[in-house]
């Protein structure tokens, strides 16, 4: 506790290494985007419903909308966009999606404190930071398989704690007492995978997170303490969720090792377990390029419980065999093909997807928490393509380049804020070291 507290207050004024700091802008502009594009979103509609009904005054932006909202409403909104849909990063070794909780927080606070750019992108990098690594002293991937927990709440919501402490500027004591109202708040259990609409999914990954971490800061920085030791003392939250953690790895090469660098940033807006597939079946088609009617049939194979997540789903950007469908015909997949519900009943789209065959693969289990993909693809004058994925493009070990980040976030942001709008965005966030305070990033964020 001792260590972790003194890291955390001292986050904000301490300087970050280059690389890290261009994979947190990378980060930064990618949940921004997935915020601005979930706004139009069920989800995101929902999220600004519930701002005009009930929620409280305040000038925290509420972003892709003309809406304001006080900093902990703002928070919740901004998370259900950020995690509307597929779109947002994913943390490989925690089984979290850290920026869509992570981002909304150090924003809203930030905002609330008027806190300069430089103050933002370190209390972001440190919620990466304190969020995953709960998370993998918990037991990382394989506490997720094993638990009926929703590791992504958990991780994010002490990860939007993190960031909005550091941005409310907490001393290492009161960083202690955040911590504990947070722990008190961790929650979720995984019947968010029955959610058709992905409302209660967004909710919980990134909505609830980013607001119980606002809370939690807030509450502290009006003046109240709490419990010292939340993660050693008798009764701590290790004890209650995960006996067999290792408190140790909270504060395991802090400062050496950025969790932000760690995550994965998605070329494609779909859920995770797709984009190797899609990655795989792109790769055969540049060694040899074939039209739709000429497949015969395409097999995927992934491990059992990766397949489950993406088997024959009702929402398109999370049903394999419906995206595949959309790229043999499209030849990529944009985020509106991702995301048209009705053309999962075309008969061109169901033509291609009978063709589809996933393929639970034992062997492929054995490499988790890696999430290896093997498409095959059998075209009809008999020749047969594969292409196994073992690295799927923006992860660590095959990163996007600066270019794909910013394509992304352009096709995310300039349908909704348009051009011009999009572009100053991209160009602020490289810049964000010359942002005097953070409230000025409004009329980019919003609809003019």
């Amino acid at each position: 506790m001792n260590a972790l507290s003194a890291y955390m207050s001292a986050a904000g004024t301490r300087a970050l290494p280059a690389e890290t700091t261009e994979h947190a802008k990378y980060h930064l502009l990618d949940t921004l985007a997935s915020m601005i594009s979930g706004s139009e979103l069920p989800p995101g509609q929902a999220a600004q419903r519930y701002i005009r009904e009930h929620g409280g005054k305040g000038a925290t932006t509420v972003v892709g909308s003309a809406l304001t909202a006080a900093p902990i409403d703002a928070a919740l909104a901004n998370g259900v966009m950020a995690h509307a849909d597929e779109t947002d990063d994913s943390h490989n070794e925690s089984r979290s999606h850290p920026g869509c909780a992570v981002v909304p927080a150090a924003l809203a606070v930030g905002e609330e404190h008027g806190i300069d750019g430089t103050r933002l992108l370190r209390a972001v990098t440190l919620g990466y930071d304190i969020g995953t690594r709960v998370v993998i002293a918990m037991g990382g991937a394989a506490f997720s398989y094993e638990s009926s927990l929703a590791t992504h709440s958990i991780a994010g919501t002490f990860g939007a704690a993190a960031a909005a402490a550091c941005a409310a500027g907490l001393d290492a004591r009161q960083m202690r007492w955040a911590l504990d109202y947070t722990a008190q708040q961790s929650s979720g259990i995984v019947a968010w995978r029955r959610d058709t609409d992905h409302i209660e999914k967004a909710f919980v990954f990134a909505g609830m997170p980013a607001r119980n971490g606002v809370t939690s800061a807030l509450l502290v920085k009006s003046g109240w303490n709490g419990v010292d030791d939340i993660f050693s003392g008798a009764d701590n939250f290790f004890v209650a969720y995960a006996p067999k953690a290792q408190p140790d790895r909270l504060v395991e090469k802090l400062g050496e090792r950025y969790e932000i660098a760690q995550t994965d940033i998605k070329k494609w807006t779909v859920g995770s377990p797709i984009q190797g597939p899609l990655d795989g079946v792109e790769a055969i088609r540049s060694r040899k390029p074939f039209e739709a009617d000429q497949v015969q049939r395409v097999a995927v194979r992934l491990a059992p419980s990766v397949a489950a997540v993406v088997d024959n789903r009702d929402i398109p950007d999370i049903c394999l065999q419906h995206m595949v469908a959309v790229m043999l015909l499209d030849k990529t997949v944009s985020f509106h093909a991702a995301h048209d519900k009705p053309r999962m009943q075309d008969p061109a789209a169901l033509r291609q997807r009978a063709k589809v065959i996933l393929v639970r693969d034992e062997e492929l289990a054995k490499l988790l928490p890696v999430r290896v993909a093997v498409v095959e693809i059998e075209l009809t004058d008999g020749s047969r393509l594969s292409e196994r994925v073992s690295a799927v493009r923006g992860t660590p070990r095959n990163p996007m380049a600066r270019t794909e980040v910013i394509d992304k976030a352009r096709d995310l942001t300039a349908p909704i804020l348009g051009r011009e709008t999009s572009e100053r965005l991209i160009e602020t966030v490289f810049a964000i070291e010359a942002v005097t305070d953070v409230r000025i990033l409004r009329p980019l964020l919003q609809r003019s």
